[in-house]
């Protein structure tokens, strides 16, 4: 089972952060990250490629957006 990050209604930088802070602390694993806007699912998934860790998705469903992320 995957964690998951629930960023909907949160500002940029809140999603990048809050999504970097759970990766940090989590061992190897999946992580789900809900967004509810293009900017934060853009900003999630480039902070992630900058970490080193792999997008494993993104999908879109009436305005949001599950980014799925993968730690090594």
């Amino acid at each position: 089972m995957s964690e998951i990050v629930d960023a909907r209604g949160l500002s940029c930088p809140q999603p990048v952060l809050d999504t970097l802070n759970k990766i940090a602390a989590m061992g190897k694993g999946t992580i789900e990250v809900l967004v509810d806007t293009e900017a934060s699912k853009e900003n999630v998934s480039r902070a992630a490629a900058a970490k080193g860790w792999s997008l494993d998705g993104v999908v879109e469903n009436g305005g949001e957006y599950t980014i799925t992320i993968s730690k090594d």
